[in-house]
């Protein structure tokens, strides 16, 4: 069963006697819940802090049901089913001796929960309602790889947007590209003396993590055939504090794909290496301490120093950082800035994979739960103080404590006030933003306010709105905290909607899927992708459409891309999407292209619906009447009248941008 340890509780907060109200279930064999690692190999036990889920005042007595897992270890085979733990009126904090008022479930119940935590990743596919702290996909689309190409995508269409990724190849399948590339650029500039830093693919804490000078020097034979790696410009430049070089870890909450909801926590962890750093050489090449931040690494160096003040030691906040910067008259509002939209931009890159693979495993018009999910993002500050993506991490630790060597072989937890500060504030804003009681006090809410009365008069005759239930909501999250989790997306959006093409065209490549739950499209469905949006035409064939077809698919397939079901994958269509932009419109950018091919797309898809709309309502026994428009005294039959304000519409939008990008085109023109 998945574990975790939120932090220990002092007899004031038992006293306290606080509860969290809604359901609550805990999955996963994983080494972590609330993705708080307890170390390898350790019984998992559940200890719910009250400094974490003091969320609402305590429930009535009779409302109160616990499951007290203070005891259960997981045997190999797990005790319990996998809804195990809910639902869970009231999780009392911290394990113990049960009151009378108390009733023990420790094979859990299989009534529906209201949030699942699951500890590793989306994996249960018998729950029908409540919410998933897990994504599904989202461990594959942070792996390095994955990563890389969909930030590679973007920066194909936004090369200036995306400048915050180091330049990147992937490993074995572009050695040759990489080689090639690095020996023009030397022959280009012999002044550049790069460095490398090779990372594989779906490692972590800096496993297999290695710097060169020279591509020759990339290890090839043995584990790159089977695993594969990802290799990039090393930052020679970063920001030091102290002479060490240090990078920034920031927790983002991912409330909702659909619609878009970003959060980010206000504080962060800034991780430091234990050795000066100096730039990269050939003799220090090998120092991980000097070069890699990973604190699982560093924690295990002489130098490294646990403090308890958040401004000091190996670990500290990020804020204590931003405040020192700030004091010597850095802008400490820009790096917040660049930060925020350094998250944005890379969320916007993971989306459109992530909704193929939601709605794979959530296909729409079927049970199912939504979903949130908290990612690390590692990033690192350059002497500039430009911001420098280094991975996500879709499980990061939530631990608050750390391991202190008593005596040889023998440990003991210590608490970590740094960690505590940022990860238990986060844990609890997490759980407070997805609360399904808000949902149900705002739709009491509503409707109370749909019976106030419009007079003063008759609304203090009627009382408080609500009664009970009003008061209540209105003292939920009295003395909590302000949040610490800051909405940036949709408060945001109107900066970077422009950004979301990728996301169109994966909206196109979900509707033409035909089977729900598959994540490939099959050649049957690319065709008929090609007749609905009228693409094909006597320069480019349906034989040529299933030519591109099987040349890009197969390609993909090569690679090395999820062999368990055959078709093409969302990554090969929006190459081919990008092969059909640059055919229709050539003399544009690349992101203007493709953003006239998905406008003249949905234009044709968009006529068809409503063409197929009137004729399930039977406009068809009336084809043969007419219409006449004010305007120019057109007449048009009936059924394709409606279409006028479309026309319309689109030749308003053809008008603006060729305003804004001289040479643009409207969807409906430039056919080959």
């Amino acid at each position: 069963m998945g574990c975790c340890r939120l932090g220990s509780k002092s007899k004031e907060e038992v006293m306290a006697g606080t509860v969290l109200r809604f359901g609550l279930a805990l999955t996963g064999a994983g080494r972590s819940c609330f993705g708080c690692c307890i170390g390898r190999g350790a019984p998992p036990v559940l200890v719910l802090s009250v400094r974490v889920l003091r969320l609402l005042p305590a429930a009535p007595a009779e409302q109160r049901e616990v499951a007290d897992l203070g005891a259960l270890h997981a045997p190999a085979e797990p005790l319990v089913p996998r809804r195990a733990f809910g639902p869970v009126l009231a999780a009392e904090a911290g394990p113990g001796p049960l009151q009378a008022d108390q009733v023990e479930f420790p094979f859990g119940r299989r009534l529906p929960c209201d949030i699942y935590w699951h500890g590793v990743s989306f994996h249960d596919n018998y729950i029908f309602s409540g919410q998933v702290n897990k994504f599904p996909g989202m461990t594959e689309m942070v792996r390095k790889v994955t990563l890389s190409r969909a930030v590679r995508t973007m920066q194909d269409l936004f090369p200036v947007e995306y400048n915050f990724y180091p330049r990147s190849w992937i490993l074995p399948e572009e050695f040759p590209l990489f080689v090639t590339e690095v020996r023009m650029m030397k022959e280009s500039d012999p002044s550049w003396k790069p460095t490398f830093i090779v990372k594989p693919d779906g490692g972590c804490q800096g496993d297999g993590i290695y710097l060169i000078k020279d591509p020759n020097d990339v290890r090839l034979a043995g584990s790159l055939q089977s695993r594969p790696a990802v290799v990039q410009e090393y930052i020679c430049k970063p920001l030091l504090v102290d002479k060490l070089k240090f990078d920034i870890r920031l927790y983002v909450l991912l409330k909702s794909l659909e619609p878009l909801e970003i959060y980010i926590a206000k504080d962060g962890l800034s991780r430091f290496c234990t050795e000066p750093y100096q730039e990269p050489t050939l003799k220090n090449l090998h120092q991980v301490f000097m070069h890699l931040t990973n604190y699982s690494l560093n924690v295990h160096s002489g130098n490294f120093i646990h403090s308890d003040n958040v401004n000091t030691g190996s670990k500290r906040t990020f804020s204590s950082i931003l405040c020192r910067l700030s004091s010597r008259g850095a802008d400490v509002k820009k790096v917040w800035s660049d930060i925020i939209s350094l998250v944005i931009k890379t969320i916007i890159a993971l989306t459109p994979e992530l909704k193929v693979y939601y709605q794979s495993d959530i296909p729409a018009g079927k049970p199912g739960p939504t979903c949130f999910q908290i990612l690390g993002f590692d990033i690192l500050l350059m002497k500039n103080l430009k911001p420098m993506l280094l991975e996500v991490n879709a499980n990061p630790s939530m631990r608050i404590e750390h391991e202190q060597e008593l005596s040889p072989g023998v440990f003991e937890n210590v608490p970590s006030p740094v960690d505590e500060e940022v990860k238990v504030a986060v844990i609890r804003d997490t759980l407070r933003l997805v609360d399904p009681q808000k949902k149900k006090r705002k739709d009491i809410q509503s409707q109370t306010s749909e019976h106030v009365s419009e007079t003063r008069e008759d609304l203090l005759d009627a009382g408080p709105a609500g009664g009970p239930e009003y008061e209540t909501s209105k003292n939920t999250e009295a003395g909590l905290p302000s949040l610490c989790l800051k909405q940036v997306f949709p408060k945001y959006a109107k900066q970077f909607n422009y950004l979301r093409l990728v996301d169109r065209v994966a909206a196109l490549f979900i509707r033409f899927l035909g089977v729900k739950g598959t994540t490939k499209l099959g050649p049957t469905g690319f065709r008929t992708f090609i007749r609905n949006c009228k693409l094909s035409n006597s320069n480019f064939s349906m034989a040529s459409v299933d030519i591109l077809y099987i040349d890009i698919t197969r390609r993909w397939n090569s690679m090395g891309i999820d062999h368990k079901e055959s078709g093409m994958c969302l990554q090969a269509f929006v190459e081919a999407f990008f092969c059909l932009a640059q055919k229709k419109y050539k003399s544009l950018p690349l992101h203007e292209q493709v953003a006239s091919l998905i406008d003249f797309c949905e234009y044709h898809l968009a006529a068809l619906d409503e063409k197929r709309l009137l004729c399930g309502r039977g406009v068809v026994e009336r084809r043969g009447a007419v219409v006449t428009c004010p305007t120019d005294g057109l007449e048009v039959p009936a059924l394709h009248a409606p279409l006028l304000n479309r026309t319309a519409a689109a030749g308003k939008f053809a008008d603006c941008r060729s305003h804004h990008h001289p040479g643009a085109v409207s969807p409906g023109a430039g056919r080959d």
